[in-house]
């Protein structure tokens, strides 16, 4: 098992920026690749970014490229995403998601195991 628990949402005027953390506990002593999706009301849950167990490989939804970096702190076992230059779209709760047996993540969500809670993010224009 692996738990995975974000954390860093709140709300921010657009333009401005956020640093999400999904921390993981639990079989953490395996690798994992790791995804971060959101889902804004009304809306089915979308991809945003995913990263190697190594962070040696990312993908970007093409929403937020260029805005957005995803990257991860093994030792801490913690995984990142700073979003910046955001925008009132970006509004969604955002959730984390764990693969612990691929190298690469996906863009899928069937292609995780484990999910986070969310966190949710606003913002204001």
């Amino acid at each position: 098992q692996v738990h995975l628990l974000e954390s860093g949402g709140g709300l921010v005027q657009a333009g401005g920026s956020l640093r999400l953390s999904c921390a993981a506990s639990g079989r953490t002593s395996s690798t994992y690749a790791v995804g971060w999706f959101r889902q804004a009301p009304g809306k089915e849950r979308e991809f945003v970014a995913w990263i190697s167990w190594n962070g040696g490989s990312t993908a970007y939804a093409d929403t937020v490229k260029g805005r957005f970096t995803v990257s991860r702190d093994n030792y801490k076992n913690t995984v990142y995403l700073q979003m910046n230059s955001l925008k009132p779209e970006d509004t969604a709760v955002y959730y984390c998601a764990a693969d612990p047996d691929n190298y690469y993540a996906s863009q899928y969500e069937s292609h995780y195991d484990y999910w986070g809670q969310g966190t949710q993010v606003t913002v204001s224009s």
